[in-house]
């Protein structure tokens, strides 16, 4: 029996544990003729058969520097291995070793860096300074009158005007984008209509459109988003140039009992009735933005006030599963990643230096979160899962066919796992914290 490997370990910065390895004088030996017997049986020599050169022969051949490479190669994986099967280490990512010493009938010394994943110092949720909201989500009046708009929009009637463009008007209009001098070919629209309406056009053109007369143009200045669609556009200022070239006024029917009935197909009689529903199913959507927020809430701070280290080994890993997802979206639109760089003026390195802040961000909360679900005995049984599973398929048309073949999937187990944890969290973040 050879002997065992010596190794000390110690607590390095950024997650990461330092590992300094000795290995037995006799192990680095056999290592150093298993290698030269694999080369020799390979070694093609002039005047000696395939394989029937003498060793010293091919070793003098290989020379000493590639023949030390080739015992790194054979040795240094399977020791270091060795050593975090004996320390109980879990890398999340593969070792940096350095080679200290490495000869023939002397110990081996290896430095072997690795990541594993943080400690975590949970805050006491009990104590969380969270922040009140800055708005309200009570259902006004006003918010109903416009949902009753909206439910009525589809039967208005559109009639040609003959005057200045209001808010809430269909404009018939010419459209030009130009970002650094350059008209944006792929933004022009010749006479399109469009609703003066928030969320249907950009701020910038409903601030400018309003009292707009036939054959009139209006620009605005629009800074687009990095993550906008159109790379020519994304992150960069753009002017919009808008021509009307004519105007339509939409009027909506009168809210009547009869128009009740119809739009509810006789579950509502009276206009009364119909507008109490309406109310109630904002208040419904509003409880559901509410708890939202105070979800939100609770998680920032439950993470500001709790303590991790996020390894450089997992931010590299979350951005470049990112970097990926970004280049299969592109190639689904017809575009390659280094073009969609090359409009965005940024080089690869640069657009990982641009998103690892959020990078971080998003993996200090999921680490959090893991270790809140851990100590409080929240992680999902299979059973859990599974029921869960069926439960989220059964509501979702696209996946009620699929739910055997998504039991199988590892992929989708682990999503659902994820979702899971997460709501089970939430929902005992959200009653702890406010207790």
């Amino acid at each position: 029996m050879p002997e065992p490997l010596s190794i000390v370990t110690e607590p390095l910065p950024k997650s990461q544990v330092g590992m300094t390895i000795e290995v037995p004088a006799e192990v680095v030996d056999a290592t150093y003729d298993r290698v030269l017997n694999r080369l020799a049986s390979r070694a093609k020599i002039e005047g000696f058969r395939p394989g029937k050169a003498p060793r010293a022969l091919v070793e003098a051949r290989i020379g000493s520097a590639a023949l030390r490479e080739e015992v790194v190669e054979a040795m240094v994986p399977e020791v270091v291995r060795q050593a975090l099967d004996e320390k109980s280490i879990d890398p999340i990512d593969n070792p940096d070793v350095e080679v200290l010493e490495l000869e023939r009938g002397r110990p081996a010394r290896l430095k072997a860096t690795i990541s594993v994943m943080p400690e975590v110092t949970l805050a006491d949720v009990t104590k969380l300074n969270l922040e009140p909201p800055d708005h309200t989500h009570e259902v006004t009046d006003e918010m109903l009158e416009r949902r009753l708009e909206d439910l009525r929009e589809p039967m208005a009637e559109i009639t040609p005007v003959e005057r200045e463009v209001r808010t809430g008007d269909i404009a018939v209009i010419d459209i030009e984008v130009a970002a650094g001098g350059q008209v944006v070919e792929s933004e022009t629209r010749k006479s399109t209509e469009a609703e003066v309406k928030e969320g249907v056009l950009l701020p910038e053109l409903i601030a400018v459109l309003p009292g707009t007369f036939v054959g009139e143009t209006r620009e605005a200045n629009v800074s687009f988003p990095e993550s906008y669609s159109n790379p020519q556009l994304a992150g960069k200022d753009a002017t919009i140039r808008v021509t009307v070239h004519g105007v339509k006024e939409k009027v909506l029917p009168p809210l009547d009992d009869e128009l009740v009935k119809n739009l509810t197909s006789g579950k509502q009689e009276t206009v009364e009735a119909y507008k109490q529903a309406v109310r109630e199913e904002l208040e419904e959507s509003a409880h559901a933005v509410e708890k939202m927020d105070r979800e939100s809430a609770v998680v920032k701070a439950l993470v500001d006030a709790s303590s991790v280290e996020v390894p450089e080994a997992l931010v590299d890993r979350e951005l470049t599963s990112e970097l990926e997802s970004l280049e299969r979206s592109l190639n689904r639109q017809g575009m390659k990643l280094d073009r969609y760089l090359q409009y965005l003026g940024r080089s690869i390195d640069e657009w990982i230096a641009a998103q690892r802040p959020d990078a971080e961000a998003r993996l200090k909360i999921d680490l959090v979160l893991a270790e809140y679900a851990r100590r409080e005995g929240l992680e999902p049984s299979e059973e859990d899962v599974a029921k869960f599973l069926e439960e989220q398929a059964g509501s979702d048309d696209e996946l009620k066919g699929q739910v055997t073949e998504l039991k199988r999937s590892p992929t989708a187990t682990r999503y659902f796992a994820s979702r899971l944890r997460r709501r089970r969290v939430l929902d005992q973040l959200l009653q702890v914290a406010g207790s």
